[in-house]
């Protein structure tokens, strides 16, 4: 008999129905099944993301070990119910957010198997067959890279140096408790290819909010325009030369500046020539050398005169190392080093002993700001440990290191 109390599973799907019932309106697309991103928005933006596929591929290629090919991605605006639709019913989801001068939510959505690929080549260990918490951080990391690179692009196409990221956080869970982006998506869907492993579907969504501002910010969707309106300037300005100038038509010209505005080819009205004929009287001066006019009677030009310079030479500075006896620095005594891959780091506890890569009985190194000066063994004073000089480096190299 049931004591009312609900199973995990049925929590579960009751979370899941109310987090699609709150984000349905939110996901949906706007009335009539518009697109909250226009068609130039969509290209300019996945543009962006083009630009990054040569290095996200390198990077990639470098953690797994292998050969990686991502393809460009295919990019629709889309809702929560649609990105669902198309997600197998267990994922990894990696929420990365944006922050800083342009922030906004953004999350990687990874299949089981993909993610397991990952984490296993990223730890150089075939065994692992569940997305334990050493499997979820070696794909968090993973992620962080692609994050960065991103961030890279964007700062350059936008010229915001602010860009941050939050610290990526990896949950396996079913798809309906996947941490994605609230309200309208940007969806960027694309094939991943590891060594010779068939290619595998890598999602990563962002907040309509971000794509706008990143899109804004770089002008890339209204770019196509502006470079028509910036020739439509240019040839207009020839155009108008050409009427003053080349033609030689008689009656003043109108020469407009430079994309149709003003500059220093601007405001040159009434300079008029007839077929023939030299400037007439009261129709304009001469023209400087930035192409503008001077009315009424021309600049006086004198020559700039210059006091002349002698050559004094400089008396040498007096070193005086007195004046820094009072500055402190750190002063580390090492007593060895060694290197630990991630998965041994991440697995050690207490009792765990770690070998040195110097042997019992040498001496220790003595070093102030990292640079090794001398060389000691390791003594007790009373109830502390210290170290007694056994060799000094020699002054230039000491000397050398600290430079």
């Amino acid at each position: 008999m049931s004591d009312g109390a609900l199973s995990q599973e049925e929590i579960d799907s009751l979370l899941a129905g109310l987090d699609d019932g709150a984000t349905r309106a939110a996901s949906a697309p706007a009335k009539g099944g518009a697109s909250p991103l226009s068609p130039q928005e969509v290209q300019a933006f996945r543009a962006i993301l083009d630009a990054t596929l040569d290095s996200q591929s390198q990077n990639l290629s470098m953690i797994t070990g292998l050969p990686v090919d991502l393809g460009s991605p295919v990019v629709d605006a889309t809702g929560r119910e649609s990105v669902m639709k198309d997600l197998p019913e267990e994922v990894l989801s990696v929420a990365v957010a944006f922050s800083g001068s342009l922030p906004g939510d953004h999350a990687f959505i990874l299949s089981k198997d993909l993610a397991l690929k990952i984490a296993s080549l990223a730890n150089k260990d075939e065994g692992i067959s569940e997305l334990d918490d050493m499997a979820i951080s070696a794909v968090q990391e993973c992620i962080s890279t692609l994050t960065g690179t991103e961030i890279t692009v964007i700062s350059e196409r936008t010229g915001n140096r602010n860009i941050q990221s939050s610290v990526a956080e990896g949950s396996f869970v079913p798809k309906a408790m996947a941490k994605i982006p609230s309200g309208d998506i940007v969806r960027a869907s694309y094939q991943l290819t590891i060594g010779q492993d068939p290619p595998a579907r890598l999602v990563e969504l962002f907040s309509i909010a971000f794509v706008k501002d990143v899109i804004a910010s770089s002008g890339g969707a209204g770019r196509p325009a502006q470079a028509q309106g910036a020739g439509g300037g240019r040839q207009q300005a020839e155009s108008g030369y050409g009427g003053a100038m080349g033609g030689m038509q008689p009656g003043p010209q109108n020469m407009q500046g430079y994309g149709g505005g003003g500059g220093q080819m601007g405001g040159m009205q009434g300079y008029g020539m007839q077929q023939g004929s030299m400037m007439q009287p009261g129709q304009g001066q001469m023209m400087g050398g930035q192409m503008g006019m001077y009315q009424g009677n021309p600049p006086n030009v004198q020559p700039v005169q210059f006091a002349s310079l002698q050559m004094q030479q400089a008396s040498p500075e007096s070193g005086n190392i007195g004046l820094i006896m009072d500055v402190f620095m750190e002063m580390t005594v090492e007593l060895g080093r060694t290197k630990k891959a991630i998965k041994e780091i991440l697995g050690m506890g207490e009792g765990t002993i770690i070998e040195l890569d110097k042997l019992a009985g040498e001496p220790v190194d003595i070093l102030v700001n990292h640079k090794l000066i001398a060389k000691g063994e390791v003594v007790v004073i009373d109830e502390s440990f210290g170290v007694r000089v056994t060799e000094i480096v020699s002054p230039m190299e000491r000397m050398t290191d600290l430079g």
